[in-house]
């Protein structure tokens, strides 16, 4: 049965590579969601700490109703933003979007009464070695000849307590080639601390040009867990019976063809080990036949029929008694 054996395992390994590649990519991952790069197979939901409106009618899907804010201290400015998702509280007139762009803002900032976007909604977690990474993109104009400064004068202003500069768009039609747009990058950090049940975030800084700002996340969510199973895809449980299932298969064929070909066994000695498994077929009907009789002994209807059986008897041998006593006398009073 090495043939067999040997068979069946290989069916087992090509099945067990097959189903995995088809659930990797059949399956689509879900939004706000990501796989380690490292190849660990560690899984991030970051969906819960997404922020949304909770109606009462509705059930909350989300842990988060309010949008996030980090200060800016020394930077002078403060910040909103929401986690795979536009922000909760509607803005309008932001700077250099257009109006049907206000409802896709991410994070923003505001500077004397204006909105500045630093990145538009966007799903896409990326995971960058040990690194959870979330980037948002198409925020306000920047970089233009108006708005560059240096670092020097960024320090400067910090330690200054001036009225911030209202930001200026480049209005030049050689500028409108190069205009770049503010984007923000969202790192996330696992928070193991139980007390923490929402996400915190913190600006961490910008470029000179004012044009990428950074900030850094702490989340429950951001530690790596195990992936759940997906609606449609073949589960670890699925997997198994399957390759059981082909290895019995390959074991029943593949040993019923070896014994046809080279034994020429016939009928039920085709099967593989049919000695073996004809043994323990007969032990299985033994034990059934003992535990059978071994129960109706116990059972009272019997006792009553054996106890029935006796009284009869006896009385028949009684009554034969009696006919041979009357029969003698009959005799003797004849003589």
């Amino acid at each position: 049965m090495r043939f067999s054996l040997a068979a069946a395992l290989a069916a087992a390994a090509a099945l067990a590579s097959a189903v995995d590649h088809a659930a990797s990519t059949t399956t689509p991952v879900p939004a706000c969601t990501a796989t380690s790069s490292t190849g660990s197979g560690a899984f991030f939901d970051l969906r819960p700490d997404t922020a949304a409106r909770h109606d009462k009618d509705q059930p909350h899907k989300t842990g988060a109703s309010k949008d996030y804010h980090a200060k800016g201290y020394d930077y002078g400015k403060n910040f909103t933003l929401n986690i795979c998702g536009a922000v909760v509280e509607p803005v309008t007139d932001v700077v250099g979007l257009n109006k049907d762009l206000w409802a896709n803002v991410s994070a923003y900032y505001m500077a004397h009464g204006n909105i500045y976007s630093i990145g538009s909604e966007s799903m896409d977690l990326r995971s960058r070695g040990r690194k959870l990474v979330l980037q948002y993109h198409g925020g306000s104009p920047c970089g233009g000849k108006s708005t560059k400064e240096s670092r020097s004068a960024i320090h400067a202003r910090a330690s200054t307590p001036a009225p911030h500069r209202v930001e200026k768009l480049a209005k030049d039609d050689k500028d409108k080639t190069a205009l770049r747009r503010k984007s923000a990058t969202i790192s996330f950090l696992c928070d193991r601390d139980p007390g923490n049940t929402q996400a915190s975030i913190s600006f961490v800084g910008t470029d000179p040009d004012e044009c990428a700002y950074f900030f850094e996340a702490r989340s429950a969510h951001a530690c790596a867990h195990a992936e759940p199973h997906k609606p449609g895809s073949v589960g670890p449980g699925s997997v198994f019976g399957i390759i059981l299932l082909i290895a019995v298969l390959v074991y029943v064929l593949g040993g019923v063809f070896y014994n046809r070909a080279v034994t020429n066994a016939r009928g039920w000695r085709q099967l593989p080990n049919y000695s073996l498994w004809a043994g323990i077929w007969d032990f299985i009907s033994d034990m059934f036949v003992i535990v059978w009789s071994w129960g109706a002994r116990c059972l009272p209807s019997r006792r009553g029929y054996s106890h029935l059986n006796s009284n009869a008897s006896s009385r028949n041998r009684n009554s034969d008694a009696e006919n041979r006593l009357i029969d003698q006398l009959d005799e003797e009073w004849d003589d």
